[in-house]
Parts: structure tokens; sequence; C-alpha cells
């Protein structure tokens, strides 16, 4: 951590700004950081490479907030004599206007934020971001948030800050944050660690899947197949009297929910 602060004052003293990120605005607040901020991932079982569970994870740390980190790095020796802003979902548009104002201009060169800079932000001298408890964050979250470093001349760079423990899912899913830039290669492979969950329900992501057989991530061409023969017995018996069969198979695999689910679809 002394290195990455003293990397943060190297960025600025070369007339780069710095991002730091939490997961909250204030460590009191039981509520994720307002209206910009998902509620943080709950923490992860520890998994063999089968995916069996290992062990429970340890009790969650208090995730890191914007009020405490703010006061910790004001008095970071590596950061003496930088202005620290904040910025949260919680300032007003003023302060907001003012909070980002001083960040551009260099009079706070180090911005500690929740993710209310995730989109619409555009810094270009901002050369690097620091994303504390990272692994509370979605891999689509993190891959936006690294989108507002880099986007001038200067190279940039971005540090996943994380306690979790090796071969976690949190921990295979900041792996993937590192070693994948390309936003649809890093979709496939969050579907991939989350799987598909209930694709007849609201549960839009899950470690057990309601498919025995498929996977969406893997098996999208025999999926679409399977539709377009679907839709062409609809098409020609839609009550299903000719495919009884069929339709005993499907009345037998949807519960209440599911068939709910699709009369809503």
């Amino acid at each position: 951590m002394e290195r990455i602060w003293r990397r943060a004052a190297e960025e600025v003293a070369a007339g780069g700004r710095v991002y730091v990120v939490c997961p909250r605005i204030d460590g009191d607040d039981s509520d994720a950081a307002g209206d910009d901020q998902e509620e943080p991932e709950p923490p992860d079982a520890l998994l063999d490479e089968g995916g069996e569970l290992v062990q429970e994870a340890p009790p969650a740390r208090p995730p890191a907030a914007v009020v405490d980190w703010a006061q910790r790095l004001a008095a970071e020796p590596a950061l003496a004599g930088l202005g620290i802003g904040t910025l949260s979902g919680r300032m007003s548009a003023a302060e907001k206007d003012a909070a980002m104002a001083d960040f551009i201009s260099g009079r706070t060169p180090v911005l500690v934020c929740t993710t209310v800079v995730e989109v619409g932000v555009d810094v270009p001298a901002a050369s690097m971001m620091v994303i504390l408890d990272a692994d509370r964050f979605g891999l689509s979250q993190l891959h936006q948030l690294r989108g507002r470093v880099g986007r001038g001349e200067r190279e940039s760079v971005c540090v996943a800050v994380t306690g979790v423990e090796v071969g976690s899912p949190a921990y295979h899913r900041l792996k993937a944050f590192g070693d994948i830039g390309d936003g649809f290669q890093l979709a496939e492979a969050d579907l991939e660690l989350r799987s598909e969950g209930n694709v007849l329900g609201a549960a839009q992501s899950g470690r057990r899947s309601d498919l025995d057989l498929l996977r969406v991530s893997r098996d999208g061409a025999l999926i679409a197949r399977a539709r377009e023969q679907a839709e062409t017995i609809i098409a020609a018996d839609p009550m299903l009297a000719e495919h009884r069969d069929l339709a005993a198979a499907i009345a037998d695999r949807l519960d209440e929910e599911a068939g709910a689910y699709l009369e809503r679809s």
C-alpha cells in the first residue's frame, strides 16, 4: 500500500490525477453508498478447483469508505502537501461540480470517491485509479471504472486492492479483471464465473443453474437451433395437441414461479 501511494504522488508530480474509489461513503453506514453504488457483494465461500465448498469465508471486514479514506490519505506521508478531494452521490449537484473542478485544475489532484464517477466523467489528465475493496464490485462495474483513466495521452494504471483469499470466487473474478481488457470478453468471463442463474425466473446469476446440461456461455449455437425448432412447432401446433409427450415434459419441468415468469415474458 505504501508503494501505491508513492506511485500516486509520482503521477501527480508528472501532471496526472488520481481516483481512489471506495464502495461506501461513510464507514458507519449500514446501507450501500447511496444511489451511485450497488449493494456490495456478499463474502465468498472458499472453493476447490472442482467448485466444492472447502470452508466458509472469514467474517466480512468493514468496507472502505470515502470519509475514512479521505482522512487517512490526508495523513499519508507519501501524499504530503497534495490536496485530497471527495465526491459521492450524497453531494449536491453544485458540490459535485466544485469537486470535479478542483480535481481537474489540480487543486485536489487526488479524488476519493464512490462509483459516482463510473460513467460520464472525462478527465484526460486522470492517469491512475485505485479501487479499494475491489472484490465488492462486479466485473462490469470494475471495467466501467477503469475506463475513467487512460483517456488522455498519458499511460495509465488501475490498481485493484483486495484482501480476498486466493482461490475464492472473488479472487477469480478479480484475476479475470486483471487479465482481460476487452469488455465483451470480460462479459463472457463474468457469465462463466457467475453462471446464468435461473433462466426461467428473476435470478440473474448464481452458482446453481436450472439448466441441467447446457451452459449459456458454451452452447449458444445449440440453444439458438433449439429455439428455431421450438418456434416452428409452436407456430404449427400452439397448444401442442399433436406433441403430447413434449407438453407433458414441459408441464413436469415448469414450477409455479417459472410458469408465471413465462406468462409475464
